[in-house]
């Protein structure tokens, strides 16, 4: 079953033409990569499927609705998630208080009962809180859930950011460069980490990754873009000898 599908988006800045009538599909529970030379539109596409950018022309639909001029909060609410090249965290809260802030949409109490800390605030804080906890053990960071985000080491700063993007439950979770910056140690964990979640929590992966032993040792499926348009895609290993792949990243 399809969960995303973007059909001939194309994203134009004045006269410069980002991203040219890209397609894409996504099935329930596929783990895709994104990849191509630097400034070939990955975080274009990635904004425009999570609402940061509208389309100029093109159409997206997430479970089969469209998200085309929705903002990315509603995205949220339909099942997309995603996190950022640049690690975007709350860096002067505490871990757990940065997983806490993705549980807004299900925490049930209104503005009077916040204010007046009633029955019904203390047990939705308390739900949010055991749920917050649940997901920071699922990646062995429980012991960090107080300490400030701008305090952790980066490769668990990255991991956080991750448990921050599935604390919203989504259908579809996109990674903008989850290794970036790590070490050969890091990156090994952070290829078992995305396996785990992808069949955890049963969900779809879309990552974009510079790291070539990452993508093509985790990912089923490849998209190379280049100049804004798809060139090639398939398995791993046809991607891996495709000659316009090797063109695009190493020249002629």
């Amino acid at each position: 079953m399809t969960v995303l599908s973007a059909k001939n988006i194309t994203m134009q800045f004045g006269g410069l033409t980002a991203v040219d009538q890209f397609n894409l599909e996504l099935d329930a529970n596929e783990l895709v990569g994104l990849i191509g030379p630097n400034g070939a539109g990955k975080t274009t596409i990635f904004n425009m499927l999570t609402g940061v950018y509208v389309p100029t022309m093109g159409e997206i639909t997430l479970n089969d609705q469209s998200i085309i001029k929705k903002s990315p909060h509603e995205i949220v609410k339909l099942g997309a998630s995603r996190t950022f090249q640049n690690i975007r965290l709350f860096k002067d809260l505490t871990a757990a208080e940065n997983v806490k802030i993705a549980f807004h949409n299900y925490i049930d109490y209104n503005l009077i009962q916040g204010m007046f800390r009633t029955k019904k605030f203390w047990t939705e804080e308390k739900k949010a809180q055991d749920e917050c906890l649940k997901l920071l053990d699922i990646f062995d960071m429980g012991e960090y859930a107080d300490t400030l985000a701008k305090n952790l080491p980066y490769g668990q700063q990255r991991k956080l950011e991750i448990a921050r993007a599935l604390a919203s439950d989504p259908k579809v979770l996109m990674l903008d460069e989850p290794a970036a910056g790590m070490n050969p140690n890091e990156t090994a964990e952070l290829m078992e980490t995305i396996h785990f979640i992808r069949n955890k929590f049963d969900i779809t992966v879309l990552l974009i990754e510079h790291d070539m032993k990452l993508v093509m040792g985790i990912c089923e499926r490849i998209i190379v873009v280049d100049y804004g348009k798809t060139i090639a895609e398939g398995a791993p290993d046809e991607i891996k000898k495709n000659p316009d792949v090797i063109r695009a990243y190493l020249g002629d």
